[in-house]
């Protein structure tokens, strides 16, 4: 089988995580702030990490103070964590529908979706090409609303000459194996406002407040550390982050090689009239997670079933976040129709740093001959 999405581990890799297991630290130590710093140098801006991409939003969203009543404005195309870590702080989750070219939230259905009750616009980076960042920021600003970004898909990806994760007040990033680098599992969290980052980092760390200046308590010894908010326990070990610091000197090689299978696919499918291709909005660098292709939606069963008979490991994504059952009592098919079609039509083809070229136009030769047998 060719997976749609695949880890790459060098022996550089797997010999820093043994050096850590040698050392004296395998939880909390002294790697945890140097791959935060490491991650700064990449994103732009300071960096928490945690434990997934789903524990970064759920932080960023505790970082802004979200509480019952608070609404939050997101795309149905996405993962459903985007939506949940929201919802366990009691807020309404208000959908706006996407782009059809780049599957990203579409500024003017936030504009429309805006009530005195929004919270935050949150934009995810489908596949790994950013949202409009601008437009969204210029439309939080307008509103006094926070700009949160869902960079799960997009580290490494490049807005306008400025890098993923230094223009929304706060982002989150997912090092899951199939994502554009690895801790095996983890995340992080970036903020360009000190205070927000602070209190992500609090939240991450079981609340705890170790600072005498802050301290309610006033009594205790130098022991002393008390609880003001609930927070959770999503820190990243040293292990992982030594596995991160190593993948992160390797993401220009790994951008590298997933933009080589892009173009490839690309070059190959161009012909297809029956396809469409994600595109690159100019001045941006994205750098992919997926290669998400859309075709017929009535062919497209047949064509992933054929692609998946002869072991290439494609996949879907995403259900609308609106259709799982979760959303039911709210939402029906035909609520975001431009989500829903691209959902309808949508198949991811193999995409990872580690996808050789020889299996790569193993891809287009099947797909391709499986578009024009169902033409």
């Amino acid at each position: 089988m060719i997976p749609y999405g695949r880890h790459s581990i060098s022996d550089a890799d797997i010999e820093a995580v043994v050096k850590v297991l040698r050392s004296d630290w395998l939880t909390t130590g002294p790697l945890v702030e140097d791959f935060e710093t490491a991650l700064e140098k990449v994103v732009g801006a300071p960096c928490i990490s945690v434990s997934s991409g789903t524990a970064a939003l759920h932080c960023a969203y505790a970082a802004i103070g979200l509480k019952p009543g608070d609404e939050v404005i997101t795309p149905p195309i996405t993962f459903i964590a985007t939506q949940a870590t929201a919802a366990f702080f009691g807020a309404k989750i208000v959908f706006a529908d996407i782009q059809p070219d780049t599957a990203n939230i579409d500024p003017q259905a936030v504009e429309a979706a805006i009530t005195p009750r929004t919270k935050a616009i949150v934009a995810v980076d489908y596949a790994g090409h950013p949202a409009d960042l601008d437009e969204l920021r210029a439309i939080a600003d307008k509103n006094k609303i926070y700009l949160v970004e869902d960079a799960a898909h997009s580290i490494g990806s490049i807005y306008k000459g400025r890098p993923v994760g230094s223009i929304a007040d706060i982002t989150t990033f997912s090092f899951f194996p199939t994502k554009n680098m690895t801790t095996g599992e983890g995340g992080a969290v970036a903020s360009i406002h000190p205070e927000l980052l602070e209190k992500a980092k609090r939240f991450s760390r079981q609340g705890l407040v170790r600072n005498p200046s802050e301290f309610k308590i006033t009594n205790q010894g130098p022991w002393h550390q008390e609880v003001h908010e609930y927070g959770l326990n999503y820190r990243l070990p040293d292990i992982l982050c030594a596995l991160g610091i190593s993948q992160l000197g390797r993401l220009p090689e790994f951008k590298v090689k997933r933009n080589q299978i892009f173009d490839l696919y690309n070059q190959a499918f161009s012909s297809l009239k029956s396809v469409k291709m994600p595109i690159v909005r100019v001045n941006l660098e994205p750098m992919w997670h997926l290669y998400p292709i859309q075709v017929d939606s009535d062919k497209r069963r047949h064509i992933f079933e054929d692609l998946r008979k002869a072991k290439i490991g494609v996949q879907v994504n995403y259900l609308p976040a609106h259709l799982h059952p979760v959303f039911s009592s709210q939402y029906s098919r035909g609520a975001f129709p431009v989500s829903e079609k691209f959902y309808d039509q949508e198949i991811s083809l193999p995409m990872s740093s580690n996808l050789s070229i020889v299996d790569a136009q193993q891809v287009i030769k099947i797909f391709s001959r499986s578009i024009q047998e169902r033409i």
